[in-house]
């Protein structure tokens, strides 16, 4: 399937517009755990996701990390276009997920064309506006949502995602997805496992009770 299908404003842009992208698309494949950008390196560009699973996060002064937000097929990325935006004052990282296929529009391109039309430079407001209500929500789950709930909302999120209720997580990974110490996921999943919501084993979290965990999470 051709990029186009991937870019919503793919019919607003004029017939030379779309000449000139279409030289200048990149189209990547990268394997899972691949780091795909740090926004305080060279502007990775617009990206369009075609296969798989990536996830933005922020990195702390100490080394922890907060996921922000992840991407699946057709979902579109500026974060990575940071030199589009230079008031941001936070470091974007990407890494895949899953393997993953994408399509970049590099960002020197892309303000070329928020700056020659309309439609694209509103379209790259929707995107900033979404990024930004995604990092509102995040700091509302931080400040006002205990941890035990945040958790059991993440094994849901997972268990979905994943079609499975046997979860292949480390305790160290959950705990990068939610900006804490692996301790801290340790001791309330087996507080979780004492309630009968979960079994623990090696690399394995089981959702014994999903039920339950949804009223935690609610």
């Amino acid at each position: 399937m051709e990029f186009q299908n991937y870019l919503p404003i793919w019919d607003k842009l004029t017939p030379d517009q779309q000449a000139r992208l279409r030289e200048v698309v990149d189209f990547r494949k990268v394997p899972k755990g691949t780091f795909i950008h740090d926004s305080s390196a060279d502007c990775l560009g617009l990206l369009l996701i075609r296969t798989g699973q990536l996830r933005t996060y922020i990195l702390s002064e100490e080394g922890r990390e907060i996921t922000l937000e992840r991407l699946f097929p057709y979902d579109v990325c500026l974060l990575s276009a940071s030199c589009v935006m230079p008031d941001m004052q936070f470091n974007i990282m990407i890494e895949a997920e899953k393997d993953s296929e994408f399509w970049s529009i590099p960002a020197c391109y892309f303000k070329n064309l928020m700056d020659e039309s309309l439609a694209v430079s509103g379209f790259a407001t929707g995107l900033m506006s979404g990024h930004f209500s995604q990092l509102m929500w995040l700091m509302e789950q931080i400040m006002w949502k205990s941890m035990d709930k945040r958790l059991a909302a993440f094994l849901l999120e997972e268990s979905q995602l994943e079609d499975t209720t046997s979860l292949k997580l480390t305790h160290e990974k959950i705990a990068a997805h939610l900006g804490t110490a692996r301790e801290v996921i340790t001791r309330m999943l087996r507080y979780f496992q004492s309630e009968g919501m979960v079994k623990l084993s090696r690399g394995t979290i089981d959702l014994t009770d999903p039920i339950k965990l949804r009223k935690l999470a609610n």
